[in-house]
């Protein structure tokens, strides 16, 4: 919903006319939308360039009242002309239209369907301005201010000679091009670094007058908030977030807007920095990642993660065992009916295709025995390449795995070969980095649950070292997610909630703590099996030999804290678009992102917090495809909650997307860039037709007839302009390709057997007190010719009346005929 202020007073804007904004004018815009948490509800105000500042004033109130009426649920946001929030942005996806006047100004607004109107528009994208967005901006315009009426005209900068016709009317209205083309002018936007720069203040008024004062820098924790009090949050100048506490007083949550403006005045901040007044438990997915941590009390994983929640004794830790939140066994045979599901359990199949496994050895790939599949040691590096059947064709993942003790130069040579590795399989291939004990669930479950992370050495035959004792740590309950890592062999390493295998030269021991589960013992016997064909010695907790603790050097104190499941990190997925060509590192970010969203003209990044996907567009530029990872880096090192550098990155390239990716969009098709579909560009040329060939226009500027068609002068295509068309109506078309077209203004049916036929610019997108007298505003379809009802339908009269009564309706929508 979308409000104007008009005389200081609330006005509804229809809604044909969302997305265009006045400049004199200001506008409260009502989001809400249903999610699987619920209702979520944003109000902004929009702050036009040209409007007054009681206007601007007169906003604020009327955007507090508002929240009032609203129960004070919503999120608030201030938006000013040119510097929207993406939150913003994505309400109108075929752009936002600014329009000269208001009625501060005295300007008339611009009315639907006049025809003396000549406007040029400076489009403006993200990065860069594509081709995609600006034809969308010129549909928008055609339809909801021309009523469909208008023609579409595309001229290819670097073809302009390929378009004499449509170069002849942009020369009558915007005169000779004097001089070269001046180089874009980048927009001033905030890089990572000054985003990453973030201070949180305390705002109260508990001594009579308004008190701010600073009370942490990044990293921020989120038991800084206290639910009492409000809170100011300043993201390097960029973004104001005020945080309203459910229990502070009302005068404190009322007041939010205004302290954000006086905070930013007493700042010296530009006027257009962006503020947002957020509520307690509503925090937008941007705020929440500003945090170190944020977790949502009581919602608890599922796959089997724990956090200490204090010290207990063993009778109670053994009462408290059979408390233990179950663990739910992952089904995998629902991963491509809920792609949803497989994106949040990081499994891209059932982990049962074919694995490869090189060790890097000076700088080169060398194959690993498969009898030692899944043993990693932390002194190498080593490519695991998986080969999987997706929609029936095979499909690649490259893992890299980085030992924490390898060298640069074979950490820097695993990247390259697994380059090399990708471009055998005509870069198809989805390369993930991880580093050691990163290891994602996906990785774990193709070994099956044979995953052992040796701390050190090399897996290098005759290099080998085998230390006469050993300690692994043994997590999981399946083979989907267990794995065994290496730890000091010392008493201090145990846990009373897991199981460790002590390997000595003598015997090996399976060490089985009070917590720990019935498949997790199953589990552990399978690792120790693979770590020593010896026979096993099952130990329980505070049973142990004397032998046990002379190999780990004597008893000593360890954790013996009960481990629940821990509560889950609250964070959404966030898109970016990344670019570093003006020299600073830019990212915009994408907000309600969907495919469409995806340019294949850049790199994108999906932060799912776990994990960083980079995508791959296939006409990103060589730099930014070369620079892509560095930037992922770099979003990490500069984030303002300090996040894990080892975060596993992982790359995709268009049209080669695993479920663990497409599963973060809604519907996502997979068909859409299918060989033969072109660009989203070239798809659209294509259903414009071929209106880069008019054939026939009539231009009438100052005084000055220019009209072409074939190979005529200006001079001599007056006969081919319409006598009926009025003088009012700068143009006149027919349809390209020489085919038949009435002219728009023609009056008059074409009377067949008694029957009226009308020309389709007669009934398309025309209200009921728009069509010729006679016609039925339900039944349009019938006043079309034969010729023109395949013209427009695409197929004959008869094969319209065999589809169903549903389908002939949606035809007829989307052929504005309905």
């Amino acid at each position: 919903m979308c409000t104007a202020k008009m005389k200081m007073e609330v006005v509804p804007v229809p809604p044909k006319a969302y997305g265009s904004f006045f400049e004199g004018d200001c506008y409260l815009i009502l989001f809400i939308c249903k999610t699987e948490k619920g209702t979520s509800q944003a109000l902004h105000y929009w702050i036009g360039k040209e409007s007054s500042q009681d206007e601007q004033g007169a906003a604020v109130m009327y955007i507090t009242q508002l929240d009032d009426y609203l129960g004070g649920g919503p999120t608030q946001y201030r938006e000013t002309q040119g510097y929207e929030s993406p939150e913003f942005k994505s309400y109108f996806k075929t752009g936002i239209l600014y329009k000269k006047g208001g009625v501060a100004s005295g300007f008339k607004h611009v009315e639907t369907n006049m025809y003396n109107i000549k406007r040029l528009l400076h489009v403006k994208g993200k990065k860069n301005v594509t081709a995609t967005e600006a034809i969308l901006l010129a549909h928008d315009i055609r339809d909801r201010e021309r009523g469909g009426r208008a023609q579409i005209g595309i001229i290819d900068g670097d073809q302009e000679d390929e378009h004499p016709e449509l170069m002849k009317i942009m020369t009558a209205v915007l005169g000779e091009r004097r001089g070269e083309l001046k180089d874009p002018a980048p927009d001033e936007r905030a890089d990572q670094l000054q985003k990453a720069n973030i201070r949180l203040y305390h705002v109260s008024d508990a001594t009579g007058s308004l008190m701010v004062q600073e009370m942490a820098t990044r990293p921020l924790t989120q038991d800084l908030l206290k639910h009492e009090d409000c809170y100011i949050l300043d993201q390097g100048g960029a973004t104001i977030f005020v945080w309203k506490g459910k229990e502070a007083n009302k005068n404190e949550r009322r007041s939010g807007m205004n302290r954000a403006l006086g905070f930013i005045k007493a700042k010296n901040y530009p006027a257009s920095t962006n503020v947002v007044l957020l509520n307690d438990g509503a925090e937008s997915a941007m705020f929440k990642q500003l945090f170190k941590k944020w977790n949502v009390k009581w919602q608890t994983q599922g796959l089997g993660k724990t956090h200490t929640v204090g010290k207990i004794g063993f009778h109670a830790l053994r009462n408290l065992v059979t408390a233990k939140v179950k663990q739910t066994k992952f089904d995998v045979t629902v991963l491509h009916a809920r792609p949803d599901l497989a994106a949040q359990h990081r499994m891209v199949d059932d982990a049962s295709g074919k694995v490869d496994v090189w060790r890097i050895e000076g700088n080169e790939p060398v194959p690993v025995d498969p009898k030692t599949y899944g043993h990693f040691y932390g002194g190498d590096c080593y490519l695991v390449l998986y080969t999987y059947m997706k929609n029936n064709k095979p499909a690649y993942i490259i893992y890299m795995w980085q030992g924490l003790h390898a060298s640069r130069d074979e950490i820097t040579a695993s990247a390259y070969q697994a380059v090399s590795l990708d471009d055998r399989y005509n870069g198809e291939a989805v390369q993930v980095r991880m580093t050691m004990g990163k290891e994602p669930r996906h990785f774990l479950a193709i070994f099956k649950g044979k995953l052992i992370v040796y701390e050190g050495g090399t897996g290098r035959e005759g290099m080998k070292e085998e230390p006469p004792v050993r300690l692994f740590q043994v997590r999981g309950t399946d083979e989907v997610n267990t794995k065994a890592t290496e730890v000091p062999a010392r008493a201090s390493s145990l846990n009373s909630n897991d199981i460790f295998v002590l390997k000595t030269e003598q015997t090996t021991y399976l060490w089985c703590g009070k917590g720990c589960s019935g498949d997790e013992r199953e589990m552990a016997k399978s690792v120790a099996n693979n770590l020593s064909k010896r026979e096993k010695q099952t130990v329980l907790e505070a049973q142990e030999p004397a032998d046990f603790w002379a190999a780990l050097g004597g008893r000593g104190r360890y954790a013996s804290d009960s481990r629940f499941q821990e509560e889950e990190c609250d964070y959404d997925p966030r898109l970016f678009e990344c670019s570093n060509q003006t020299g600073r590192f830019i990212m915009s970010e994408i907000y309600d992102f969907t495919q469409e969203d995806l340019d294949e003209d850049d790199v994108m990044l999906l932060d799912t917090w776990e994990e960083l996907f980079l995508w791959i567009g296939r006409s990103a530029n060589e730099y930014e495809k070369k620079q892509a990872e560095m930037m992922a880096l770099e979003y990490l090192q500069t984030h303002p909650a300090d996040r894990d550098l080892d975060t596993s990155i992982i790359t995709v390239k268009q049209g080669c997307e695993p479920l663990t990716f497409t599963g973060w969009f809604n519907a996502w098709d997979s068909h859409k860039w299918s060989a033969g579909n072109g660009s989203p560009y070239d798809q659209m040329r294509y259903k414009l037709g071929d209106v880069s060939g008019i054939t026939q226009i009539s231009v009438d500027l100052n005084d000055m007839n220019l009209n072409k068609k074939g190979g005529h002068s200006p001079a001599s295509s007056s006969a081919f302009s319409h006598p009926s068309a009025p003088a009012s109506s700068p143009f006149a078309a027919q349809t390209s390709g020489g085919a038949r077209a009435a002219p728009i203004t023609s009056s008059g049916p074409t009377i067949v057997n008694g029957k009226e036929y009308f020309p389709p610019e007669l009934l398309m997108n025309k209200a009921p007190d728009e069509l010729p007298r006679g016609v039925d505003p339900e039944k349009k379809e019938q006043h079309l010719s034969d010729a023109d009802f395949v013209d427009v339908f695409g197929m004959t009269r008869e094969q319209f009346h065999e589809a169903p009564a549903w389908r002939q309706t949606v035809l007829k929508k989307q052929k504005n005929l309905f």
